[in-house]
């Protein structure tokens, strides 16, 4: 059996212990502790291992410094333009300070969530939905920036503001959807109606183009018809020049083929005549014949050099005989 005194030793031997365990502590990462003597904050534990004195120092407040999200609730929300919207977020903080978030505050989380809830009341309120709908990026940045500053005293850095959802009455979904969708006809319209102009326009100038080429073209059939005929006119000069000249030398046979020439011309007219005729000619084919062979006299003539004298010729005519008499039947031009 213990006696009085071997109890007592044991219970100072625990007592000791209990003493000796709670100076001792250690800080996990991610995590600072705040240390109270006798009641008041005289410093910050960081991870680690650290010793208290006993009796004198304690653990005042156990303050998580990684980053943190926290949920901000969702909330109804009135517009400038009377809109109401219903709105809910999501907040991140950390704490750079613990002993100022541990003892300049009470109920940090929901200290934070409060003051984002009344400030985003105040940004969105300020806005039209059109707004609040097409500009979150600067909704957030003006809550991250009025939020960042009233929680500086806190110790407490909020690094990121999100809006997570907004959501407009049904009704309002609904006018909007129209609106949308007749803002959508209406661009249709205009882009079907350009396409139909920009359409004609191309289709004007098309057929103008067309027609600028057609009357080039014409132009230049012209020119070509014009120097064809020119050419023509320059070669008919030519052979009546030739036959002129062979008749000014007196060669009969350029006066038979400048006769028989007019005489083939007239019988082509008349019988290109559109009326009904009927023509009797009493007149052999060989004495055309023997007036054209005139052309080829003047023709031999003139390639061989032999002047342009036709009573120097010894050939007979058509339509004569060699002895000079002249073939019954036959008139003479």
């Amino acid at each position: 059996m213990f006696n009085g005194f071997e109890v007592f030793g044991i219970l100072l031997i625990v007592l000791a212990a209990a003493v000796l365990w709670s100076t001792v502590k250690i800080i996990p990462q991610g995590y600072n502790y705040t240390v109270e003597s006798f009641g008041r904050y005289t410093r910050t534990l960081s991870p680690g291992l650290h010793f208290l004195v006993p009796v004198v120092e304690r653990i005042g407040h156990h303050v998580n410094v990684k980053e943190q999200v926290l949920e901000i609730p969702s909330q109804d929300v009135i517009t400038r333009d009377n809109a109401m919207v219903r709105v809910d977020g999501v907040a991140f903080f950390q704490v750079l300070n613990a002993a100022r978030s541990a003892y300049e505050v009470d109920h940090l989380e929901n200290a934070i969530v409060n003051l984002t809830m009344t400030n985003i009341r105040t940004v969105m309120g300020s806005m039209d939905l059109d707004e609040l709908l097409s500009n979150r990026d600067i909704i957030n940045a003006k809550l991250l920036d009025v939020v960042d500053q009233a929680t500086e005293s806190w110790g407490v850095k909020v690094t990121r503001i999100e809006i997570k959802d907004i959501a407009p009455p049904r009704d309002l979904i609904d006018a909007m959807a129209r609106q949308m969708k007749a803002e959508r006809e209406k661009r249709a319209q205009i882009l079907e109606s350009e396409g139909l102009r920009a359409a004609a326009i191309l289709k004007a100038e098309g057929e103008k183009q067309a027609v600028v080429l057609e009357a080039e073209g014409r132009r230049e059939a012209a020119f070509k018809d014009a120097e064809a005929r020119e050419r023509e006119a320059e070669a008919e000069a030519k052979a009546t020049q030739m036959v002129s000249d062979a008749i000014a030398s007196g060669s009969v046979q350029a006066i038979n083929y400048f006769v028989a020439n007019n005489y083939v011309k007239a019988l082509e007219e008349l019988a290109k005549a559109p009326n009904q005729k009927v023509v009797l000619m009493p007149l052999e084919a060989s004495s055309v014949i023997g007036s054209l062979a005139g052309l080829t006299e003047i023709t031999r003539e003139a390639f061989s050099g032999g002047g342009g004298n036709g009573g120097g010729s010894t050939a007979p005519r058509p339509g004569t005989k060699p002895g000079g008499g002249r073939s019954s039947g036959v008139p003479q031009v």
